[in-house]
C-alpha cells in the first residue's frame, strides 16, 4: 500500500480517520473553491464538529474524525457499525447549496467525499444525497446465481470482438424491470471505485482489497462484453441490484486505498484459458449468505491476513485456471501509455504529449504550475506532475507511471470536452 496512506494512517491513530471534500459543478465538473463546507455527526446533525473551504482545486484539507475501534471492521462478528457517519453541508456562491448524509468515515484510512454542486437557477433544487449502510453492514438481497461463462453460439448474444475497458458504464439504480429508477453515466473507474468503497472495507489487507477489485472489475467487464441488459432490451449496461450485479450508490464517498487499487489496475480482469470473455465473478459476504464456489468477501479478508496474495485469494475460490489478464483497448483516451515510465531525462512525442495535456488541466486547476511544451522531461514537467499527483490522490512522486497517466488522460478528455462545449 502507498506510503502516503501508510503515514496518513500512522498520524490518524486507531479511533480516528481522515476525510476530504472535493467540490466540483455540475455544469462543467470544474472545481469549485472557496466552498464552505460543515461537517456534523449524523446523528447530531445540528452540532457542527468541523467548518472547512475548498481551495483552488476545489478540495478541503484532510480533516481528522472520530471513529469505531478498528477491530470492528475486522471481524464480521461486531455487532456495532464499523464506521462513522457524518452529514455534511455545502455552500458556494452561484450555486444551489447540497447536504450529503452518511458520508462514511473508517479508522486510519483517507475518505474523499466527492460533491458536484448545481448552479443557481430557480429550476434547480437543492441537492440531497443519502449513502445508506455499507453491504457488509446493512441488509442487501443476496446475489441470484448466473453462469460463470454466458453463451456465445446465440444470436446477438456478443456483440464485441475484444476485451475493451469502457470509458463509462449506464448505471440503472434498481432491479432491472424498474422503469422508474434513474440511470447514471459513470467513468468506469469510478463506477469501480464506488463499487469496491461499497462492497468492502478500506482497512483489510492490501492484497484482499486488490482481489476483490479484480472480482468487482471482471464481473462488470463481462457485463460489458456481453452487452447483457442491453440483448435484453434495456438501455443500460448494470443495475445497483445486489441480488443482479452490485451495490453503486449514488454520491457515496470513495476510500483512498481502494481509490489507489483502482488506478494501478484498472484495465485488468480475471480469465479462464480458452475463454475470450471476463469471468462473471461471483462473491458474497461469506457470513449472512455462503456461495460454494464464489469469492467470499470475509474469507478473503482472512486469506490476506495469512500472507496470500492477490491470485492466491482468487484461485482459492475460483479454481487454480483462473488468471488475472489485461484488456486490449482502453476507451475514451488519447494516446496509450508509453509501456515505461516518463521520469527527468526523457524525451520525445509521448512526453510533448503529456506537456500539452498538462498544460490544458493547468488551465482549470490552476494549483498545477505552466509548463513549456518542449517534449523533454525536466524538473518543471516532474513538478507539474506531482501537483497533479496530489490534487487527484496519487503518489506523489513527479514520476508518470501508469496510474499516473491514464489519470492525467482521463482529465484531460474531460476538461477539453467541457471547453467544445461552451
Amino acid at each position: 500500500m502507498s506510503s502516503r496512506m501508510s503515514l496518513k494512517a500512522a498520524q490518524a491513530g486507531p479511533d480516528t480517520g481522515q476525510l476530504q471534500v472535493d467540490v466540483t459543478s455540475a455544469s462543467n465538473q470544474y472545481p469549485i473553491p472557496d466552498a464552505r463546507v460543515s461537517i456534523a455527526r449524523t446523528e447530531e446533525p445540528e452540532q457542527v464538529l468541523e467548518e472547512l473551504e475548498t481551495n483552488g482545486s476545489g478540495q478541503t484539507e484532510e480533516v481528522t474524525l472520530r471513529t469505531p475501534p478498528l477491530e470492528y471492521s475486522m471481524e464480521p462478528e461486531q455487532a456495532a457499525r464499523p464506521y462513522a457517519e457524518y452529514t455534511l453541508t455545502i455552500q458556494a456562491e452561484g450555486f444551489e447549496p447540497a447536504v450529503v448524509a452518511g458520508s462514511e468515515v473508517l479508522p486510519g484510512v483517507i475518505s474523499i467525499q466527492p460533491v458536484r454542486l448545481k448552479p443557481l437557477e430557480p429550476s434547480n433544487a437543492p441537492v440531497d444525497i443519502f449513502i445508506p449502510d455499507h453491504t457488509l453492514y446493512g441488509e442487501y438481497p443476496p446475489k441470484i446465481a448466473e453462469a460463470e461463462i454466458k453463451p456465445t453460439q446465440e444470436t446477438g448474444e456478443i456483440v464485441l470482438s475484444r476485451v475493451v475497458v469502457p470509458e463509462t458504464v449506464v448505471v440503472h439504480d434498481g432491479v432491472p424491470t424498474d422503469a422508474s429508477a434513474p440511470d447514471y453515466f459513470v467513468p468506469y473507474r469510478d463506477y469501480i471505485k464506488n463499487v469496491a468503497s461499497s462492497e468492502i472495507y478500506a482497512t483489510w489487507p492490501y492484497a484482499t482489497i486488490v482481489a476483490n477489485i479484480l472480482a468487482i472489475m471482471s464481473f462488470t467487464l463481462n457485463r460489458v462484453y456481453t452487452e447483457w441488459y442491453r440483448n435484453k432490451g434495456y438501455d443500460f449496461t448494470i443495475t445497483t441490484s445486489t441480488a443482479f450485479d452490485m451495490k453503486w450508490i449514488y454520491g457515496r464517498n470513495i476510500f483512498q486505498p481502494i481509490s489507489e487499487v483502482v488506478d494501478e489496475i484498472f484495465d485488468q480482469y480475471l480469465s479462464r484459458p480458452e475463454v475470450k470473455q471476463p469471468i462473471l465473478t461471483q462473491f458474497c459476504d461469506g457470513q449472512r449468505v455462503t456461495c460454494p464456489n464464489w469469492m467470499s468477501q470475509w474469507g478473503s479478508k482472512y486469506l490476506g491476513d495469512q500472507g496470500y496474495s492477490p491470485i492466491e485469494i482468487l484461485r482459492n475460490y475460483y479454481g487454480s485456471s483462473i488468471y488475472i489478464n489485461s484488456a486490449e483497448q482502453i476507451s475514451g483516451i488519447p494516446s496509450s501509455w508509453p509501456g515505461y515510465d516518463l521520469t527527468i531525462g526523457s524525451s520525445g512525442n509521448k512526453v510533448r504529449q503529456l506537456q500539452e495535456q498538462l498544460q490544458t488541466i493547468a488551465g482549470v486547476y490552476t494549483a498545477i504550475p505552466s509548463l513549456m511544451v518542449t517534449g523533454y522531461y525536466d524538473e518543471d514537467t516532474a513538478n507539474a506532475v506531482r501537483e497533479f499527483q496530489s490534487i487527484f490522490g496519487l503518489g506523489q512522486t513527479g514520476i508518470t507511471d501508469f496510474p499516473t497517466w491514464y489519470k492525467i488522460s482521463q482529465i484531460y478528455v474531460g476538461v477539453t470536452r467541457i471547453a467544445e462545449l461552451q
